[in-house]
């Protein structure tokens, strides 16, 4: 499946590793730097999402996907994201990757661009992320965030951030949490990891302007204060490759 990730917003709390150890799956462990464990809430744009290398899927490619996620290395050191949530507006999405052990939850989500800056309501009620080819606000230098509404559960969200773009994130910390290239599920009593291909992301600190967020706890992790790391990308394209089983729990 091919797909671009647009206009990503990473924002990331430390959390022990015995928190973050009872949500991996069979056969991994928390990936820690610096001591810790991570937990992240991370919104960006899918577009274009679709099978193999053609075309993407009409309406159903595209979307504001928020997600909350922890980080796993498995013993010969594959490092993976372990997703708690995955919020989407494309119910079909949705179920679709439920049935393949992926969590996603229907919500309405929203890319809120330059409207970051206002309260989450005065958002016109279009889904952003179907726009076409326009370039988001966060990637000519205004702020970029994302809203939810859970359907079920009431849980909701809105961040925002202003990037920093004359200033590249290189730094370790910034590497380890978003250089990820593939994923650690448990699907039928197995632990898979599906591969994921893509560039480097292009990172840039950015200033926190918003942050009220249900998800993380909903998700059973609680954090206190700021995030400590806050990034901003314009994005990547993506591909994701065959599953491949891990062969035995540690």
């Amino acid at each position: 499946m091919d797909q671009r990730w647009t206009d990503a917003v990473f924002l990331h709390w430390r959390i022990p590793d015995q928190v973050a150890a009872p949500f991996m799956p069979p056969g991994v462990a928390p990936d820690s730097f610096d001591g810790s464990a991570w937990v992240g809430l991370i919104g960006f744009r899918m577009r274009g999402a679709g099978l193999g290398r053609g075309p993407g899927v009409p309406y159903f490619g595209s979307f504001a996907e928020i997600n909350v996620r922890l980080y796993s290395r498995e013993p010969d050191g594959t490092r993976g994201v372990v997703f708690l949530s995955l919020d989407a507006s494309r119910l079909a999405v949705v179920l679709a990757a439920r049935a393949a052990g992926i969590p996603y939850v229907w919500s309405r989500t929203r890319y809120l661009g330059r409207d970051a800056a206002q309260p989450a309501g005065s958002a016109d009620g279009a889904d952003r992320a179907g726009g076409g080819a326009a370039v988001g606000a966060g990637s000519s230098g205004g702020a970029a965030g994302y809203s939810v509404r859970r359907f079920r559960g009431g849980a909701r969200s809105d961040f925002a951030v202003v990037p920093e773009l004359d200033v590249e994130a290189a730094d370790p910390l910034s590497v380890h949490l978003t250089a990820r290239f593939g994923l650690h599920s448990r699907f039928r009593g197995r632990t898979l990891y599906i591969p994921n291909t893509h560039s480097a992301w292009p990172l840039y600190p950015a200033r926190l302007t918003r942050l009220e967020d249900q998800l993380l706890p909903a998700a059973g992790i609680e954090v206190t204060g700021p995030p400590e790391s806050v990034l901003f990308s314009p994005g990547v394209r993506t591909q994701f490759g065959r599953p491949r089983a891990l062969n035995r729990a540690m």
